[in-house]
């Protein structure tokens, strides 16, 4: 919960004391712990205050002090302690140990006893307006509380064991959409920094540092993300040489089995103010990150903000009431849906302290009010720092067990069906030569099929190797090309549910432009026995013509196919109908014709059995070689 400011002067007389001595020791102690507070040395004012109240059992302003510093430290069973003192020494000495009683409660899970004491505080008269909110926002998270404990979710979090968890803190976990990376936040004696892990048959190996160009000795390195493909590291360094504020927003690119030197990715989206935390969307479009800068709600909310062409951020902008309380909002996670985000929060109906909340975007992309991820996912203490795996069936976080090493450990735990978010796949691929066999860096591009947009537009790394997320429910193009080669089409319709989470493995063999060599355009459409061109074919044709304006020398046969279902004839015409509406298409786009021959060649050239519909699907098909170069 948040806190309030601690109470540093309570107005007491002590004229009671002047003629007993412990109570003059007493006061002293207790002047004595004022200025320790006042330099904010608290353990040493704690010390100061057991004395004092050593010396005096009914020291009210003592017992209150006390719990004001317990309750900043956390440490709230001492303060609940300290407050429930107060009130049996004197019910009405003070009606702000009420609330400061009852927040302690409730960070403890003792909902019942924070209800009684909330209704005091709120029978007082002279109590603040912001005490009187504060008071009944309580009542909200005990009336929440007493429910989601008689619901409980299925919640069997797994410690990920000794390779990655160790005596020190690891927390902040996000792994690439295989699962097979993780990279994650390490506190050694003061000092954060990455490590990775890489999943072996099932099994996290050792961690290791993950890169001497972002990890640093002087400065702190933590609350990052990465990009579902592993290749683009966001995280947060604060103090830096090159920083704009307290704490800035960073950036790295994986080049090779190292990381590029990391970069102030500067304003906009950097401020003089605090900004940590970022989430990057699976398209790389839009980075969510916390921010205290001006123009908030709260203390800390969420903000976005978009990548515009150049590679320039957007001003950012308030993710705003839906999201946002006069509170605290951090530790954003914006799934590889693109629908779905989870954060942390302590103003919107919870256990106590942080919560782990969701909201989905409606169908005119507004956020909506945000769902407690509920009991015991959340609980009385602090939970932050979700990750959801891409399929949505697994979450990482951080926690303190029973079964850790003794800190903060890393933990992955099933989720509950109620709170995963939309269904994701990913495509990996790897890119080679398809004479040589060697790998391959090619533009890689993703295009939702029938929105038109670009969801992925990126390049394999330099193992040929790329990996892109796609949300469920629509039908995708990839495309892949690279200059002197032929390109790549390939289709996925993700509509159905048996789709919805199957990863797509695929092995790209690209050819050289060279006569004689072939592609399959997969992303062209027709209606069955029918040649009109269907809207779906835009994003391929025009990967088509692009094609030949790059290579302007090029000829090329544009070929229809069928398989054997139906009259021969009929399907022979149909055929070339097909290749001709493509030849229609190229020529309306200024390709010389001079350049292009069409034919249909009916069930004549399968490259499948017409037995099983897979294989008629596939040699339905239309294609186009190179004649001449």
């Amino acid at each position: 919960m948040k806190s309030f400011f601690l109470v540093l002067t309570v107005s007491v007389s002590f004229t009671a004391f002047a003629q007993n001595a412990s109570k003059v020791a007493a006061k002293e102690a207790y002047a004595e712990a004022g200025k320790f507070i006042s330099y904010k040395s608290y353990d040493k004012a704690i010390e100061q205050l057991k004395t004092a109240v050593t010396a005096d059992n009914n020291f009210t302003a003592a017992y209150q002090q006390l719990g004001d510093i317990y309750r900043r430290q956390q440490r709230f069973q001492e303060a609940k302690e300290s407050y429930l003192k107060v009130i049996s020494i004197d019910p009405n000495f003070y009606a702000p140990a009420y609330l400061s009683l009852a927040e302690s409660e409730i960070n403890t899970g003792d909902y019942q006893n924070a209800i009684t004491h909330l209704t005091k505080y709120l029978g007082f008269s002279d109590i603040s307006e912001s005490g009187r909110k504060t008071a009944n926002k309580f009542l909200q998270d005990c009336s929440f509380s007493t429910q989601a404990i008689k619901d409980p979710l299925p919640f069997k979090p797994v410690n990920l064991g000794n390779a990655v968890n160790t005596t020190n803190q690891e927390y902040l976990p996000v792994v690439t959409a295989d699962e097979e990376t993780l990279i994650f936040t390490r506190q050694a004696n003061g000092n954060e920094d990455f490590y990775k892990s890489i999943k072996k048959n099932g099994q996290w190996s050792p961690a290791i540092f993950l890169s001497n160009n972002i990890n640093t000795k002087e400065f702190n390195e933590g609350a990052q993300c990465i990009s579902p493909d592993g290749l683009y590291l966001f995280f947060t360094g604060c103090n830096r040489p090159d920083g704009m504020g307290r704490c800035d927003i960073y950036f790295s690119k994986r080049e090779g089995k190292n990381w590029s030197q990391p970069f102030n990715i500067g304003a906009p989206v950097n401020s003089p103010g605090w900004e940590s935390q970022p989430s990057l969307s699976a398209d790389g479009k839009t980075l969510y990150f916390v921010s205290t800068r001006p123009g908030g709600l709260g203390g800390y909310d969420i903000w976005k903000s978009d990548l515009k062409e150049g590679g320039s951020w957007s001003e950012p902008e308030n993710l705003g009431p839906e999201i946002n309380t006069p509170f605290d909002e951090q530790s954003p996670f914006i799934h590889p849906d693109n629908e779905t985000l989870y954060f942390s929060s302590n103003g919107w109906p919870g256990l106590g302290n942080k919560d782990l909340f969701m909201s989905r975007k409606d169908v005119s992309g507004k956020w909506q009010k945000p769902q407690n991820l509920g009991y015991p996912i959340n609980t009385f203490g602090e939970e932050s720092g979700l990750f959801v795996s891409s399929d949505g069936k697994t979450a990482f976080y951080s926690a303190k067990q029973k079964d850790g090493n003794g800190s903060l450990d890393i933990y992955s735990f099933p989720m509950p069906e109620k709170i995963r978010p939309l269904p994701v796949t990913y495509v990996k691929g790897l890119v080679v030569d398809k004479k040589t066999k060697e790998p391959l860096d090619a533009g890689v591009k993703i295009t939702n099929l029938k929105s038109e947009q670009v969801v992925y537009d990126d390049t394999s790394d330099d193992e040929g190797i790329f990996l892109a997320t796609m949300p469920a429910g629509n039908k995708f193009a990839l495309n892949i090309e690279r200059e002197g080669y032929l390109f790549y089409s390939q289709n996925f319709s993700l509509d159905k549910p048996a789709s919805a989470n199957k990863p797509f493995i695929l092995k790209i063999e690209l050819q050289k432009i060279e006569p004689g060599n072939m592609v399959v355009l997969n992303n062209i459409f027709f209606d069955t026995n029918k040649y009109d061109l269907l809207p779906e074919s835009k994003t391929e044709l025009q990967q088509l013509v692009d094609f030949l304006n790059k290579n302007p020398k090029v000829s090329i046969e544009i070929s229809g196919h069928t398989d054997n279902v139906g009259d021969e004839k009929l399907n022979l015409v149909l055929s070339q109908n097909r290749a001709k509406s493509v030849y229609q298409f190229l020529t309306e786009h200024k390709i010389n014709p001079a350049r292009l021959t069409y034919k249909g060649y009916g069930k004549s050239m399968p490259v499948a059995e017409n037995t099983t519909e897979t294989g008629r699907q596939q040699n339905r098909r239309t294609e186009f070689k190179i004649t001449s170069v």
